[in-house]
């Protein structure tokens, strides 16, 4: 007896022999204990029992988690010429069901009733919907891609309208993430997988992922593009976890063509999430479907991530979004002044991607400040009043320095990996520097012991204490120590 998945009917046939149909038909639940009637004939009490039994015996071999995800939700339909017709609500569930249960949903099948030869699964929204929805364009089976479209859209964060290709300004620090970022919107098919773009806060990330979307949906709308962030995707796994409804969540995400996720550092360490994440990216790879993803470090350097996910991150293309430099802070406001419309002396732009050096979205920011205050009180923009207005902004960015900055220094200096500051490991030659690099943050910034603690893997707020001392104490008495940390800090401040 051969099984056939037909992609016609969105259906999956055992048998191809049948007897003459001799029943009604009606609408029956796993668990054999309700009947929907949909004619005025039933369905022989021989076949309800038959599928009261096969379905019991089933729950005892499978467990109860894998019933109540799998065969509690099936349903009999129809049975006519000696096949038994079964519908589930989606298509993941109708090829999971073929996959794990079929051969031995036939053998019990035919120790009970002798009269089924053959089983059809079915998905339920391609019967209902196919009679409204069909049309010439849509391939046989797109009723169920209509049917779950709308939640699809609801899972989809906002795209800032604002946030194109166009709109992005191109430099040397993110020329090769704007030219991998543009050839994954204009393919049509896979040109690497997945697109991995990392980078600093406000360098322009998110930007060009909302740029990768608009261009998808604008150039192909027939592809399916669902962006949204890392922690959207775990509240959404949870919520599905707590209703039971885990195999909605999953033909969600796997029934998507390009799936982007925005900041994924933020499920290192949440294994369930990752454990979900992993099969939704192994899934969607293995159908040719576009992955985009997001984070504040490489893949390598995220701690809390498992290795085999790490490894599955770098199998494609990582692009790094550097630190901005003068020349494209300079073409940042050029283009934005150009777009607000208003004559702002070169001067006071010089002056600007000199002074604001810490992101793109804190020198717009400042941009925006300086041409509503000159709409506000009627004042020309000059120097003066740039300097008058942005007082607050340009005096902590002459002395800010970042603790992500401060580690990267320290870690090229003493020749270990960024990730080590995070680490747990407690050898002196990672030790050692990761004091350096809290003493520093502790100088050089704002931030508070417990602040600082937590960038260096949620370490408590005493273990700086310590590092502060400790380091002040070997500056003391060690010369070529303390001319390290000197050199470090003159590097940073300037």
């Amino acid at each position: 007896m051969a099984i056939a998945v037909t992609g016609g009917g969105g259906c999956i046939k055992t048998g191809s022999h049948g007897t003459a149909g001799r029943h009604g038909w009606g609408v029956v639940t796993a668990m054999g204990s309700k009947i929907e009637k949909a004619s005025s004939q039933s369905v022989s009490e021989e076949l309800l029992s038959g599928w009261d039994s096969v379905v019991n015996r089933l729950r005892v071999e499978v467990g109860e988690a894998a019933f109540q995800s799998w065969l509690k939700p099936m349903r009999i339909r129809n049975f006519s010429d000696g096949s038994v017709e079964i519908s589930v609500p989606t298509r993941f569930m109708r090829d999971w069901a073929a996959a794990h249960y079929r051969d031995r949903l036939i053998e019990l099948w035919q120790t009970e009733n002798s009269e089924v030869n053959a089983v059809e699964i079915v998905v339920q929204a391609d019967i209902e919907a196919a009679k409204e929805t069909e049309s010439p364009k849509e391939t046989v089976g797109s009723a169920e891609g209509a049917a779950i479209k709308p939640r699809r859209d609801e899972l989809c964060a906002p795209l800032d309208k604002r946030f194109t290709f166009d709109q992005f300004v191109v430099g040397k620090p993110n020329e090769f993430a704007y030219a991998a970022a543009r050839r994954i919107g204009e393919a049509s098919s896979v040109p690497f997988n997945p697109l991995f773009l990392y980078g600093g806060v406000g360098l322009g990330k998110t930007h060009l992922m909302h740029a990768i979307a608009w261009h998808v949906r604008t150039a192909q709308p027939d592809r399916a593009v669902l962006y949204l962030s890392a922690e959207k995707f775990m509240y959404r796994f949870i919520r599905a976890l707590r209703e039971q409804n885990i195999v909605n969540f999953k033909e969600q995400f796997r029934s998507v063509d390009v799936l982007m996720i925005d900041d994924v550092q933020f499920i290192a360490g949440k294994e369930s999430t990752q454990e979900e994440f992993f099969h939704t990216f192994n899934a969607l790879v293995d159908q040719g479907r576009q992955i985009v993803i997001s984070s504040d470090k490489s893949p390598s350097d995220l701690e809390g991530m498992e290795e085999r996910l790490v490894s599955r991150l770098n199998c494609g293309l990582v692009a790094d979004i550097h630190a901005t430099t003068y020349e494209l802070r300079l073409g940042i406001l050029q283009s934005k002044a150009q777009k607000l419309g208003v004559s702002i002396p070169t001067k006071v732009l010089e002056f600007l991607a000199h002074k604001i050096t810490s992101n793109v979205r804190e020198l717009e920011g400042a941009l925006n400040r300086v041409v509503a205050h000159s709409q506000l009180v009627g004042r020309d923009i000059s120097l003066e009043t740039t300097q008058e207005v942005l007082h607050d902004l340009l005096r902590a960015n002459d002395r800010r320095v970042t603790i992500e900055e401060i580690q990267k220094q320290v870690a090229s200096h003493f020749n270990i990996r960024i990730s080590d500051m995070h680490s747990a490991r407690r050898a002196r030659s990672v030790a050692r520097p990761r004091q350096v690099a809290m003493y520093l943050a502790k100088q050089l910034t704002s931030r508070s012991l417990p602040e600082i603690g937590r960038k260096f893997g949620g370490r408590d707020h005493t273990t700086v204490m310590h590092a502060v001392r400790k380091v002040d104490e070997l500056r003391e008495h060690d010369s070529g120590f303390n001319e390290d940390v000197e050199l470090l800090r003159r590097m940073l401040e300037g």
